[in-house]
């Protein structure tokens, strides 16, 4: 068995392609219409895993409700000083400041994605 991908509705595609692809660096893979939404697949180029992004024709106006199962994406990434200044130049900002855990030796940190999605990003020390 291959775990594939995790799939999330977004009210809107732009704003999570730009938070998907330009800040986090996952490339647009294949995109489908189907009779009320189109899927576009966003794939990790280092693990082949992806990310679905569901845009339903008829979105809420107000987004969608976050469920209490879901907890967060988490990304690994060589450099989170580099990553902070990369959020303040595109207008985005920490949920939770990075910081340091002994116990995994890791930096981590916490934002948020366009719909709200928690998204923790770690950097490994050696």
């Amino acid at each position: 068995m291959k775990f594939l991908h995790s799939m999330i509705r977004v009210k809107n595609e732009e704003k999570a392609l730009r938070f998907y692809c330009e800040l986090l660096g996952l490339k647009k893979g294949k995109r489908i219409r189907l009779e009320d939404c189109y899927l576009q697949y966003l794939i990790d180029e280092n693990t082949n895993t992806e990310i679905e992004l569901t845009i339903n024709d008829e979105t809420p106006q107000e987004g969608y409700q976050q469920g209490r199962a879901f907890g967060h994406f988490a990304f690994e990434c060589e450099n989170l000083d580099e990553i902070d200044k990369k959020i303040k130049e595109m207008g985005y900002s920490w949920e939770v400041e990075p910081f340091y855990m002994p116990e995994v030796k890791t930096r981590i940190s916490f934002l948020l994605d366009p719909d709200n999605n928690e998204i923790e990003l770690i950097e490994k020390i050696n």
